[in-house]
């Protein structure tokens, strides 16, 4: 009982310190972006500027295509968080409730496939839509973005759809409903904070996401926000940091946004009221 006051002084002290982890980097990217150029290049940079300024936006926009950039990237991973979404959802239902050695191999290939490098699948995904007319395409690059999210959905959907109680689906098989109508009624009502939680990870992944976008997009006006992040860094490797951290900033909103707005669905309980009285 003594040491409870101590424990938890220094659970909340960790926890400040891992939030001021996780903060410094988007608050320096934020003062970075106010900066003037020779702020920027002060050897004693400071936390807030001493003349902060919109100078930096207006030229990232005026000299990268941000808003096409944006659009494309939201396209994209709304997409691929959709269409990942309504085919994991069927999947996990299945394999959460039929138990053999199919499903527990389609688990352990689900696991298996996260292990796999990029460098390792680019290639063949590149010949694949290559043969399907698909490289320089948002449709093409959806269609990757779905794969790579698919596996990690699927795994995440299973565990929500086993912490639904199968005598609700058992009710509903008494009442006469057959599997899909148990799987559209009863069961996906539940999976509401499961299947958003499994959306904001397939959103943010396709939003995040560099390598294949750059390997597989290379008209400009097609390429995502993240490629186009690039093109503020020269030749030599010299970035012109301020129109390139005001750029960063503004890609990191969408992310920001989304997950404040429906962080308290992911938050709350799965099978609130669900229990009859």
């Amino acid at each position: 009982m003594r040491t409870r006051p101590a424990a938890r002084a220094g659970q909340y002290a960790a926890l400040l310190a891992y939030l001021v982890f996780l903060a410094f980097p988007l608050l320096w990217l934020l003062s970075t972006a106010f900066k003037p150029p020779r702020e920027l290049g002060s050897p004693h940079p400071a936390w807030i500027p001493d003349d902060p300024t919109l100078a930096n936006f207006r030229q990232a926009f005026d000299e990268q295509p941000l808003p096409q950039a944006a659009f494309n990237s939201l396209i994209a991973a709304l997409s691929a968080a959709l269409i990942a979404v309504c085919l994991a959802t069927p999947m996990a239902y299945v394999m959460a409730r039929q138990r053999s050695r199919l499903t527990r191999a389609a688990a352990g290939w689900v696991v298996v496939s996260q292990a796999f490098p990029f460098v390792l699948v680019i290639i063949p995904l590149f010949l694949v839509l290559k043969n399907l007319r698909l490289i320089d395409s948002l449709p093409g690059l959806v269609m990757v973005y779905v794969v790579w999210a698919l596996p990690f959905a699927l795994w995440m959907l299973v565990g929500y759809v086993r912490a639904v109680p199968v005598e609700l689906e058992e009710a509903a098989a008494v009442d006469g409903a057959g599997r899909l109508r148990t799987l559209v009624s009863v069961t996906a009502p539940l999976l509401g904070p499961g299947i958003v939680a499994t959306a904001l990870f397939a959103f943010i992944t396709a939003w995040n996401e560099f390598f294949f976008a750059l390997v597989l997009l290379k008209t400009p006006e097609k390429q995502t926000l993240p490629v186009v992040l690039t093109h503020f860094i020269g030749a030599e490797g010299v970035a012109d940091l301020g129109p390139l951290a005001a750029a960063a900033f503004l890609a990191t909103l969408p992310s920001l946004v989304v997950f404040a707005v429906i962080q308290r669905r992911i938050t709350g309980g799965m099978l609130t009221g669900a229990v009859k009285n």
